[in-house]
């Protein structure tokens, strides 16, 4: 059989736009394809949510891909362990209750078992801005990131969703949006974004769980996001907090979508 550039280009478009228009409504919409929003996405879909990602890049993983100064292993604590086995990533001891793990194996293996519980991701599209109404957030306004990246004039588009999360890491761009422009203040101390601050592993990953909360209506945090809006401490390549608070954020939305 002779292939036919036309039919591969029509398989792609329309299968593309097929997925992309049974996604304008969705229960959640995770904004960051690093390990928080995987882990969240992963639970969501398996737990029978219609969920959407949106990562800017074109690979997912965040901060995991590179490991420790791109020393590509990751280091995890003794609680989040299970949560990687639990994926089927192979963890392996190295004193007292650190483990190591291959951190390409990791962000594959994760986005790989979160596309196959049904997350739909959308690589290369950005946040532009969130829908608001009076009472919450209801959904984002996206565009490609190549029309970020040029600056090019381009009106975006918009999806809908009960519930967002902003796992953007250090850049918590969902919550400064909805700080700049929404009315009203965040449920931070100050009412604001408070910052990250610097290098603490320990507190920074006790915090980013107890920091994995809905932030404003319809707006969880989860993640580096969630230091970072609440003003905690970075933690570097100790990723046990980051696996631990997307599950945290999906457990948190389960219920509110089951209530």
């Amino acid at each position: 059989m002779a292939l036919d550039e036309r039919i591969i280009t029509r398989a792609i478009v329309d299968r593309w736009h097929k997925k992309f228009q049974e996604s304008l409504d969705m229960d959640v919409c995770i904004v960051g394809g690093g390990p928080a929003g995987i882990v969240a996405g992963y639970f969501l879909s398996t737990w029978g949510h219609r969920v959407s990602l949106f990562e800017r890049k074109l690979s997912l993983g965040g901060g995991m891909w590179g490991g420790g100064m791109m020393f590509n292993e990751i280091v995890v604590q003794e609680e989040a362990r299970g949560l990687l086995e639990t994926f089927g990533v192979p963890t392996e001891p190295f004193t007292g209750e650190y483990y190591c793990a291959d951190s390409v194996t990791c962000t594959t293996t994760l986005a790989s078992k979160a596309s196959l519980a049904g997350l739909r991701i959308w690589n290369l599209m950005c946040i532009e801005d969130v829908i608001m109404r009076s009472e919450a957030i209801t959904g984002l306004v996206i565009n490609w990131a190549a029309v970020e990246i040029a600056g090019l004039h381009v009106d975006p588009l918009s999806i809908a969703s009960r519930f967002t999360v902003d796992a953007t890491g250090h850049a918590c761009e969902v919550v400064r949006v909805v700080e700049r422009k929404v009315p009203g203040k965040l449920l931070t101390d100050s009412g604001k974004c408070e910052g990250e601050k610097s290098l603490w592993a320990d507190r920074a990953e006790q915090l980013t769980l107890e920091n994995t909360t809905e932030v404003f209506p319809g707006l969880y945090v989860a993640g580096m996001a969630a230091n970072a809006t609440f003003g905690g401490p970075r933690m570097g390549p100790i990723f046990g907090g980051m696996l631990l608070s997307g599950k945290k954020a999906a457990e948190l939305i389960h219920a509110r979508l089951t209530e």
